[in-house]
């Protein structure tokens, strides 16, 4: 690589690379995959770093880190990310805070959140929970001032650059557009997650 890698050990199995940028992040988890590293054996996308999870049986942290250095990393291609479509209806309680806090009408904040393709920077918070990125900069947010108990379950919200679906009935305290009836988790499935880290999201107006 042609920059400074900067790295730190997490416990006796993990390295944690600091990329500063989601995009790169996905692009440098491509190259490792594409390298089949003996003795890794996850790769765990954050916002903006990305963690390796070793066997150490096969190797270990400082030797996974050697061979890191020599990666040729370039961008991840539209083409090989997933594209998932979502249909929600724009129905959300917080629908017009949103609009008046964004100086927008309704209609506009629906066709700035269904214009602009996402992107799954990384998941966490609940099993199947994705946090989107790459939407219209137009629709950041605060999140709310205090946050609700019970969020039901495909509930569409948007806070700060992110945007995300509720997968199951949980507290929370972001700003609530809509909801979909799409299953973001379900453990018959293979992947039990409906959404991945490098996934491109499209959500898709339907009629309420």
């Amino acid at each position: 690589m042609a920059e400074e890698l900067i790295t730190r050990r997490c416990g006796d199995t993990g390295l944690l690379v600091e990329l500063g940028d989601n995009r790169r992040v996905h692009a440098f988890a491509a190259a490792v995959r594409a390298a089949d590293l003996d003795g890794v054996v996850d790769l765990v996308p954050a916002l903006d770093t990305l963690l390796l999870v070793v066997d150490p049986a096969l190797t270990d942290p400082p030797a996974v880190e050697g061979l890191l250095r020599d990666l040729e990393v370039g961008a991840v291609a539209r083409a090989e990310n997933r594209r998932v479509e979502i249909p929600v209806r724009y129905d959300g309680e917080d629908l017009s805070w949103v609009a008046e806090h964004c100086g927008l009408d309704e209609r506009q904040v629906v066709r700035r959140h269904t214009a602009t393709p996402w992107q799954v920077g990384f998941c966490g918070f609940a099993p199947g929970y994705a946090y989107l990125v790459g939407g219209d900069p137009a629709l950041r947010v605060p999140r709310r001032r205090e946050s609700r108990v019970a969020v039901p379950a495909g509930s569409v919200a948007i806070a700060g650059q992110f945007s995300a679906v509720y997968p199951r009935r949980s507290p929370g305290g972001w700003q609530l557009l809509g909801h979909t009836e799409v299953s973001l988790w379900d453990t018959e499935a293979d992947p039990p997650a409906l959404l991945l880290p490098g996934d491109e999201v499209v959500f898709c107006e339907v009629a309420s």
